[in-house]
């Protein structure tokens, strides 16, 4: 068996004490490449930022270790798992406890935050994966089907399916939207550690503690190909963003494979041991691993890694001729993923003994905030990670850069310090003085005057703009936030409902059911305008009202007539009927802009999924 040349391309990032006692569990953000989240024996979750050395933020309220985490797409959400069973969710922005959710009977060994709505998987040591609705503390699902541990769960990109891999050496695809298992991909001679799916084709890979990967066709339920030979069990996998080829985290280095046909296309050595998790970002491989209470990152340059085409030399054995062995370009066309739908459409509930999923949001989430905090350890790190998504800003979001590869070898070190370098005026003249022009004396008022020339049109828009803000500040001090909200809507400006929507976001209590027959209207016309902008708005304004209020519209409107005359009672059946008509209404322009690319897109694909009870 012939070995690929082994190009020096990997370096050690960093060294942390992550924990107290032993880390148990770790994840990498996917989206940035530089979000750490780690769950120990101390009970404790901790972020850090790649390469930066002190602890972001720690989350307690667990009360056994956490055996699993896990990070959602936008990186504003974490879930963990413990090892007696609980779930909890925090949300990353506000720095608090989300939500708890128990259910399962052992210890969490695996999570997955679904793609575009609000909802977790989980798979225990119990053997059960279950489906969880944050928004409303429920199991909707359960799956059954593993008689052992489950240790990797992943949402396929279009959200329709759910993969599972466990140690009774199987590998599952669940239904969502039926509620039921689709295939078993059976194969593998010892338990599976991992799944991760094409982010593109119906394409499936799976590794193992013996030592194979294996891909799977997800039309035709076979499997494509299976690679042998690998140095230890398959902990980590990991398709290239534009799915060229899949990266394994093997033992002390890292293979780059395809598999029609199956080859390997290079190899990295790496000392990370064990990797525990891998992520792409501008154009290098973040790995992380950990061992006790220790966690090390490293990064591996792709730009010098070959990722497609034929190969030399083949590390997995191909008996095939040369003209056969194309590269993956030319394999066969799969069926691509329909991003826009979304799934979990109207899910059957699995009947409960207990009155949790009932019980009143308010006591429980109490509970929580009083045993679960979010202790903010370095301020600066946090505000530039996790605030900026909460502030409008008027400058392009900074994109990271990627981590400076360190010189290959100390002669090429001692090399580059040997260099005469260059007189420092010759490079960076500094001038003696700086002359101030006499235009920069010019006082206030003169400034602005000068500013104001050619936007006489836009200094009348915002005077006249300012005026009614007036206006709706005037009521807004008197404590009464309906007849804030209605003056705005008589002043019939969009512009004004906006800037007063976006302060009654910020805080969800402030949102009442009578306050909703008000706003769904202008959230209609908001949804509708040219304004990216107004979009935002209104999407954000619609998605809180669906997490808060459409759970009780339903319930109300479901229960039967009640006996006798209640007054507070039909008033709130009625409103109930007016905000129920008008998210009917507002329903239908959310599945038509599903389609849409973006942000946008992926907004309205979340709210269609929260609206899916409405169908």
């Amino acid at each position: 068996m012939a070995t690929p040349v082994v190009t020096k391309t990997a370096w050690k990032l960093q060294e942390i004490v992550a924990h107290a006692s032993n880390v148990s569990s770790l994840v990498l953000g996917k989206a940035s490449g530089r979000l750490l989240a780690t769950g120990g024996d101390d009970c404790r979750v901790n972020l850090w930022s790649i390469n930066k050395p002190n602890c972001i933020m720690s989350l307690t309220g667990h009360t056994s270790p956490v055996e699993s985490v896990r990070l959602n797409t936008p990186e504003e959400l974490i879930v963990a798992g413990s090892q007696s069973g609980s779930i909890r969710v925090w949300d990353l922005e506000a720095a608090k406890i989300l939500r708890t959710l128990m259910g399962h009977k052992a210890n969490i060994c695996s999570l997955d935050f679904h793609p575009y709505g609000e909802f977790v998987a989980s798979g225990s040591q119990d053997t059960n994966i279950k489906l969880w609705d944050i928004r409303r503390k429920g199991c909707v699902f359960r799956y059954r089907g593993h008689s052992q541990a489950v240790r990797c769960l992943r949402f396929s990109p279009d959200g329709k399916w759910l993969a599972s891999a466990a140690d009774d050496h199987t590998v599952k695809l669940w239904d969502l939207t039926a509620g039921k298992m689709m295939s078993e991909f059976p194969g593998h001679t010892g338990p599976v550690n991992v799944v991760e799916f094409h982010p593109n084709e119906y394409l499936l890979a799976s590794g193992s503690s013996d030592r194979t990967i294996r891909f799977w066709d997800l039309e035709k339920f076979q499997v494509v190909s299976c690679i042998e030979g690998e140095p230890g069990p398959v902990r980590s996998v990991l398709f290239n963003p534009d799915g060229c080829c899949l990266y394994s985290g093997c033992q002390d280095s890292l293979r780059v494979y395809g598999w029609e046909p199956e080859r390997c296309f290079d190899v990295v050595l790496v000392s990370w041991g064990k990797v525990a998790d891998l992520a792409v970002c501008n154009d290098q491989l973040i790995g992380v691993a950990f061992s006790q209470s220790n966690v090390s990152s490293y990064v591996v340059d792709l730009t010098r890694v070959t990722r497609t085409g034929t190969v030399a030399q083949d590390l997995v054995q191909d008996s095939r001729p040369l003209a056969q062995q194309s590269a993956h370009p030319s394999a066969p066309l799969r069926r691509i993923y329909e991003r826009p739908s979304t799934a979990c459409s109207k899910p059957q509930r699995v009947k409960q003994n207990s009155e949790s999923e009932r019980r009143s949001p308010s006591s429980e989430d109490d509970r929580d905030e009083r045993e679960s905090r979010a202790e903010i350890q370095n301020a600066e790190e946090y505000n530039e990670i996790f605030q900026p998504k909460n502030s409008i800003s008027r400058t392009p979001p900074r994109r990271s850069e990627p981590f400076p590869a360190p010189p290959e070898d100390d002669t090429a070190t001692a090399k580059e310090a040997a260099k005469p370098s260059p007189p420092m005026d010759s490079q960076f003249p500094v001038p003696n003085a700086v002359k101030i022009p006499q235009q920069a004396e010019l006082v206030d008022e003169d400034a602005m005057s000068q500013i104001r020339k050619g936007h006489d049109t836009m200094c009348v828009v915002l005077t006249s703009r300012h005026k009614n803000l007036d206006t709706v500040r005037a009521v807004w001090t008197t404590g009464d936030i309906k007849t804030s909200v209605d003056s705005a809507v008589a002043i019939n400006d969009l512009s004004v409902v906006v800037d007063l929507l976006n302060i009654v976001n910020q805080k969800a209590s402030l949102w009442k059911l009578d306050l909703c027959t008000t706003v769904l209207p202008q959230i209609e016309k908001l949804l509708q305008s040219k304004y990216e902008s107004y979009v935002q708005t209104g999407c954000t304004s619609l998605k809180l009202i669906l997490q808060r209020f459409l759970p009780l519209i339903t319930d109300i409107l479901a229960a039967p007539p009640s006996v006798g005359v209640d007054i507070s009672r039909e008033e709130r059946l009625h409103k109930c009927r007016l905000c129920y008509k008008q998210l009917k209404s507002i329903s239908g322009l959310v599945k038509s802009k599903s389609a849409l690319s973006g942000r946008h897109g992926s907004a309205f694909r979340e709210l269609h999924l929260l609206m899916a009870s409405l169908d």
